[in-house]
């Protein structure tokens, strides 16, 4: 089953000081638009719009981001579910702030920032995740971290939303030899602490 490493209240709480670095980083909420890498990524951009709101007032725009044909990896595995990009309106000179529930390798983060270069120029962009298990293949840093959560190779890290998976968990379980995604550090379109 694995060792639960943050439950529902410490992932609130993490979400809230996140939102409130955000804001502080930006000045306030304006120009700010969250994009969400699909699939936990989205649900923690809806959390921390609603988290930035109870602190400013103001709603932030929130958009889902999808990597699929940026990914890296797309040629060793070309049979996998396109998902669809919805961004909330212009992204020129917004300050774009990339939401994932975990940073691993740095992949994701790249794929995603080749994306975002399709459809727009944003003034900056920031990464936030809920956690950073470390293990870094490129050099790529979250700006917004709500756990850093180091792990071994041979682990991985379950995010569990209710939004997508019924219950708020963060989960630390050895990887198997029968596990498909233990032998390599890629995302499969659940969270595994592999991107």
């Amino acid at each position: 089953m694995g060792r639960v490493v943050l439950d529902a209240e410490d992932i609130s709480r993490a979400l809230t000081r996140m939102a409130h670095q955000i804001l502080e980083t930006n000045r306030g909420a304006s120009g700010l638009v969250l994009a969400g890498i699909p699939r936990r990524g989205v649900p923690l951009a809806e959390r921390l719009a609603v988290a930035i709101e109870a602190a400013e007032g103001v709603r932030v725009p929130v958009g889902a981001l999808d990597i699929t044909m940026y990914r890296d990896d797309l040629r060793s595995q070309p049979t996998r579910p396109v998902g669809h990009t919805r961004m909330p309106g212009d992204i020129d000179d917004a300050v774009v702030v990339l939401v994932d529930d975990v940073l691993f390798s740095g992949r994701t983060v790249r794929a995603a920032l080749d994306a975002l270069g399709d459809l727009g120029r944003p003034r900056a962009v920031r990464l936030a995740v809920l956690v950073d298990r470390g293990h870094r293949q490129l050099p790529v840093r979250a700006d917004h971290v709500g756990k850093n959560l180091p792990t071994s190779a041979d682990e991985r890290v379950l995010v569990r939303l209710a939004e997508t998976d019924g219950v708020n968990e963060v989960v630390i379980t050895k990887a198997t030899k029968t596990d498909p995604d233990a032998a390599t550090p890629a995302r499969t379109g659940s969270s595994e602490g592999a991107n």
